[in-house]
C-alpha cells in the first residue's frame, strides 16, 4: 500500500482518501482502524483484583483449560474476552496469532529458531518457549521477511 501526504495550506479539516481498483481486505483493515475512536482496553484479574493491562506489557496472550491467560512481566492474569476479540483489540503491527490458542507479542520476542523441520520455535523475553503451529508458519516467515 502507497501511502501519500499533502500538505495545503488552504485546508482546513484533515481529510483522508482511499483510492482502490476494489473494495479490498486491506481497505477493510485501513477503514476499520480509521473509524476506531476509543481506545482498546484489556483488562484481567489476578488476586480477585481487576487491573487495566497496556499493550506493551503484554508477553503472550494463550487459551488452557477454557480459560485465556495474558503474561506480564509483571504476572499472569486471567481475561475474560475470547482469543479472536483481544486479536481484533490488539495492535496488528506488534501482536500476531501463532496458534489456535495462542497470540505473542513480537516486541517481546527473544529469538525464533528455525532449525526443527516445520515448525518454529519461538523464545520470548521471559524465557518461555514456545511453537508455531504448522498452519501459522508461513505468516510468521512472511512477517519475518523470510
Amino acid at each position: 500500500m502507497k501511502v501519500e501526504v499533502k500538505i495545503d495550506s488552504s485546508c482546513t479539516e484533515p481529510k483522508i482518501i482511499i483510492m482502490a481498483s476494489s473494495v479490498t481486505e486491506e481497505v477493510n483493515n485501513v477503514l476499520k482502524k480509521l473509524s476506531e475512536d476509543t481506545l482498546q482496553i484489556i483488562s484481567g484479574s489476578k488476586d480477585g483484583k481487576i487491573k487495566v493491562l497496556e499493550q506493551e506489557d503484554l508477553i503472550r496472550i494463550y487459551a488452557s483449560d477454557k480459560k485465556i491467560f495474558a503474561v506480564t512481566d509483571k504476572g499472569e492474569y486471567v481475561l475474560r474476552q475470547r482469543l479472536y476479540e483481544l486479536e481484533e483489540r490488539l495492535d496488528t503491527r506488534w501482536f500476531v496469532r501463532i496458534s489456535n490458542s495462542e497470540i505473542i507479542n513480537l516486541k517481546k520476542v527473544s529469538h525464533f529458531d528455525l532449525s526443527i523441520t516445520g515448525t518454529i520455535c519461538v523464545r520470548l523475553s521471559d524465557n518461555t518457549t514456545t511453537y508455531v503451529s504448522r498452519r501459522y508458519v508461513s505468516k510468521i516467515k512472511k512477517i519475518l521477511g523470510i
